[in-house]
């Protein structure tokens, strides 16, 4: 059998659920993201009306997507040798990294699904990858 791979994914972590031989594992992989802080303040110009400083602001956001970029790196690296791949999550994230994997010509045809999922259980997450590979279509 062919070793297929879901992935419950959002900004703090990942589960990716294998499934080799109707033979579970599952990992987890945390993001190690600095969450979004929002900056109090801020340092205005002598002009009235001048420019604010928000250079600090804009750094943090290109650290955040850097980041976040690693942190999808990582779990592209874990699924690699996978033949069939489902990614689903909460967020945003889910979708983010479907555009990362997309750029691995390798990667992208790989892709069986991507869909919306709430918060889940270890156990619920190996279910759900079970029922999506094994159940017949």
């Amino acid at each position: 059998m062919k070793k297929s791979v879901g992935i419950w994914i959002d900004h703090e972590k990942a589960f990716l659920a294998f499934l080799k031989d109707e033979k579970e594992t599952i990992t987890s992989i945390k993001s190690n993201v600095e969450g979004r802080v929002r900056l109090s303040g801020g340092s205005r110009s002598a002009t009235p009306y001048g420019p604010q400083d928000v250079a600090s602001e804009r750094k943090k956001e290109e650290r955040n997507k850097h980041q976040l970029r690693r942190y999808y790196q990582t779990v592209i690296r874990e699924v690699g040798d996978a033949e069939k791949i489902l990614i689903f999550g909460p967020g945003e994230a889910k979708k983010e990294l479907e555009k990362e994997m997309k750029k691995s010509k390798t990667l992208s045809g790989k892709i069986v699904k991507v869909e919306r999922a709430d918060k889940m259980t270890e156990n619920q997450i190996v279910g759900k990858v079970r029922d999506f590979f094994l159940s017949p279509a």
